[in-house]
């Protein structure tokens, strides 16, 4: 495919059929299959809503979604495949292992990539000039994880985590976070991804008897394991980072999940709620949807890559990364944007939320 600059004014464009047209790989089958359908679910509620006005800058745009089964081989011939369709950029991928997958891809094609839901820092350092990411990061997360944890003087801390480079990822921002306060973790131990085969790492995590354990791997992995730690005795307190899906896990769990911290890293999409909550909310109340966390971010990232495609004026890739990056300030409505030249993390916000019994979130 010819490089950004020869590219034509937008891919798959006539004169009487003008979109544009974002892909998107991501779980829509499999265990982890939530967290796809939701952030898929989240783009197109506002993408429907942009279209039914008349698009932007009078063009609808398209999202055009492929299963990838949160597999990293899946998700890179997924990205060959909508590069050779050649749309326009691609939007929300779903999983650090999948994005890296397809990062050289994005790189050798140049081809905008945005608000993949995912912190790790091997898609932000080094930096590509092609990557835009919506969320903070997971050394964001386990940093505030860890502070809120060693103040309450809990401080013998064991990590669970995927055995792939989601979980190593979670697992050096806890370490990272624990040396800075001169600790080290009480134990480690790992899942495989896409499996809920628990006993091992509770049998080597347990018996240590933590005082807390963070968890770093996908809903149903952290579901055994909480059901499984519990019942071999574990007394102590979970965390996990963003990425477990929130909603997702709360399904798994029911009455279980009571206490679990999760932390999160956009606005709180339910109860009385202002700015793009509020919006989020009302868009998923007309299409009859539940709101939860991953579809909120899909529908920021959804909003803010909007503004871009709206401050671009006539399409190019070029022309897209110089609009987001003129988005220094931006506030799409209670969540302050940081985008600027070289600069393609949009914000650090984190906070933490805890899990009720009857299927609520608090925060």
């Amino acid at each position: 495919m010819a490089a950004a600059l020869a590219l034509p004014p937008l891919p798959a464009l006539t004169q009487d059929r003008r979109r544009i047209v974002l892909g998107q790989s991501c779980p829509l089958s499999g265990p982890t299959a939530q967290l796809g359908l939701q952030m898929q679910a989240g783009a197109r509620l506002f993408f429907d809503a942009q279209n039914a006005a008349g698009g932007i800058n009078g063009l609808p745009v398209e999202l055009k979604t492929l299963d990838d089964g949160y597999e990293p081989e899946r998700c890179k011939a997924n990205t060959e495949q909508l590069i050779a369709e050649d749309v326009f950029a691609l939007f929300g991928y779903v999983g650090t292992p999948t994005t890296l997958a397809a990062l050289p891809l994005v790189n050798q094609k140049q081809i905008p990539l945005f608000a993949p839901l995912t912190g790790a820092e091997a898609l932000r350092d080094p930096a590509s000039r092609w990557v835009f990411h919506l969320r903070a990061s997971y050394f964001d997360e386990t940093a505030l994880i860890v502070k809120q944890l060693t103040q309450l003087g809990l401080n013998k801390i064991s990590v669970f985590h995927q055995n792939d480079s989601y979980g190593r990822a979670g697992l050096d921002g806890v370490l990272r976070a624990l040396k800075s306060l001169n600790l080290n973790p009480t134990g480690t131990a790992t899942v495989e991804r896409n499996s809920v085969d628990v006993a091992k790492a509770v049998a080597d995590l347990v018996p240590a008897m933590p005082e807390a354990i963070v968890m770093v791997s996908a809903y149903k992995s952290c579901a055994a394991f909480i059901r499984a730690a519990r019942k071999a005795g574990f007394g102590g307190v979970f965390y996990t980072v963003s990425f477990v899906g929130t909603q997702a896990l709360l399904d798994e769990l029911g009455k279980d999940a009571l206490g679990v911290v999760v932390s999160q890293v956009v606005p709180y999409p339910f109860g009385t709620a202002s700015g793009v909550a509020a919006e989020y909310q009302a868009a998923a109340r007309k299409a009859s949807q539940t709101p939860n966390y991953t579809a909120m971010e899909a529908f920021l990232a959804a909003k803010v890559f909007s503004e871009g495609l709206r401050r671009m004026g006539r399409p190019s890739r070029e022309g897209l990364i110089a609009a987001l990056e003129s988005l220094s300030g931006y506030n799409p409505g209670g969540f302050n944007i940081k985008f600027g030249p070289g600069k393609h993390v949009a914000s650090n916000f984190v906070e933490l939320s805890m899990l009720t019994g009857d299927g609520k979130v608090r925060h």
